[in-house]
């Protein structure tokens, strides 16, 4: 294993690992710390935590773990991947993560470099200019982000964002820098770091400027950003003469290629993004079953709410659109809940309510399942004990198909709250059962 990926939630992990396949490389994705070494020739290994919104200090300990064991692999370079929007508090969890892992691998390694931050994405509209991070054309405080119940986004300055959560200085390398170059961004980063200022965010507007980043960053062991920076990685590792020439597949062996199911499926939502709840509608409005469970049903009898929701999913089994269960509403209602019943205190239950439901459907016969929201698939991934992923199609960009590896028949697709169109409900179930026999 040459590259190692530390995500800080699922679905932002199958992106990232989604993007390095494209790329030609051999990915497995990892539920979390793995307890043996990798099995198969696998280049690229994607662990993925469910980190982004816990305490600072648990996020920390956490990603040490994982980059442990990410290094013990044979890694010796390390991309934390976070959100391309950036997800966090002022307290973190982005901030105190990244400059831990500066720390240990400067120890463990041996040696210091730039850390390059950059969130871009520009295939998901994601770009990143003057230090501001945009969504397609508006800032990322004028996006539907600004509304997130968890991690309101309503300063789009990085650079700023970043200061809040760490004591590292902050350095820019910006756009006419990164437009000349990966020698003038190295050379830019290099300033940066010298004037003590290591977490370098680094402007992105054009895939070409991520791989420039890539390149740049080749002997640094640490880069920190969204799936877009993983974008000139692989070419980075061929370069190197590491991997073999593109042309792979990004299959593991041992794990086969791609096959999909027929088998039952269920649709979970829990995001309370515009594009979910916009999804959310479009399948509903396509005729699809659906059932709405609200916060105060699940925080009143979780127990009940989800003996509901089975029922309801299990009556509707055989029809000829998946049911959908779904906790999606208005952020305005999201907010109400929270102040009923505690954020963490409610969070912790609707998450709660889609894991057990996840496994009672599982054992109940499902074997495709599709979630939205980065808390709920963490969830759900987590609930069904999932230790391993292999990448398949892309449904979507940023979203990959998956399928569990040595483990019971399962066929996922994991959505972050505002990937996909309209239609990605059926288009994700399609996916999910190409090539099956």
């Amino acid at each position: 294993m040459h590259l190692g990926i530390i995500g800080d939630d699922v679905t932002g992990s199958s992106d990232v690992a989604n993007t390095l396949a494209r790329g030609g490389l051999r990915v497995v994705q990892y539920g979390g710390v793995p307890s043996g070494a990798a099995g198969g020739d696998v280049e690229a290994g994607v662990v993925a935590l469910k980190s982004r919104t816990i305490p600072a200090g648990e996020a920390v300990a956490l990603s040490l773990r994982a980059l442990d064991w990410l290094l013990d692999q044979g890694c010796r370079q390390i991309l934390f991947k976070v959100c391309s929007t950036f997800d966090s508090t002022k307290a973190g969890n982005i901030g105190p993560v990244a400059e831990a892992l500066r720390a240990a691998l400067a120890q463990r390694l041996g040696t210091s470099a730039p850390v390059p931050v950059c969130p871009a994405f520009p295939r998901a509209g994601r770009s990143l200019y003057q230090g501001h991070l945009f969504v397609a054309d508006a800032l990322l405080s004028e996006s539907g982000m600004r509304d997130h119940p968890l991690t309101p986004m309503r300063d789009p300055d990085i650079r700023r964002w970043l200061g809040y959560q760490t004591q590292l200085g902050v350095g820019h390398v910006a756009a006419p820098t990164v437009f000349a170059g990966a020698d003038a961004i190295r050379r830019g980063a290099l300033a940066q770091a010298a004037a003590n200022r290591p977490l370098v965010v680094v402007d992105a507007i054009r895939d070409e400027d991520l791989h420039a980043i890539g390149e740049a960053a080749a002997d640094w062991p640490l880069l920190v950003g969204g799936s877009g920076l993983a974008l000139g990685l692989p070419d980075v590792l061929r370069a190197k003469g590491l991997v073999a020439p593109r042309g792979g597949s990004g299959e593991v062996e041992g794990t086969g290629a791609w096959t999909g199911s027929r088998g039952r499926a269920a649709i979970l939502s829990g995001s309370c993004s515009v594009m979910t709840r916009a999804q959310v509608q479009r399948h509903l409005a396509d005729g699809a079953p659906g059932l709405e469970v609200s916060a105060d049903e699940i925080v009143a009898d979780g127990a009940a709410a989800v003996a509901q929701a089975l029922a309801f999913a299990e009556a509707h089994a055989d029809g000829p659109a998946a049911p959908l269960v779904y906790t999606s509403a208005d952020p305005a209602v999201v907010a109400q809940a929270q102040a009923r019943f505690g954020r963490e205190h409610a969070a912790g239950a609707v998450e709660g309510f889609f894991a057990e439901l996840a496994r009672r459907l599982v054992a109940g016969g499902v074997t495709r399942l599709v979630t939205a929201g980065g808390e709920t698939s963490g969830a759900v991934v987590e609930g069904l004990g999932v230790e391993a992923l292999a990448i398949g199609p892309e449904i979507a960009p940023g979203v990959p198909a998956v399928r569990a590896i040595r483990d019971r028949p399962l066929w996922l697709a994991l959505k972050s709250g505002n990937f996909g169109g309209e239609r990605f409900f059926a288009e994700a179930l399609d996916v999910l059962g190409r090539n099956a026999p």
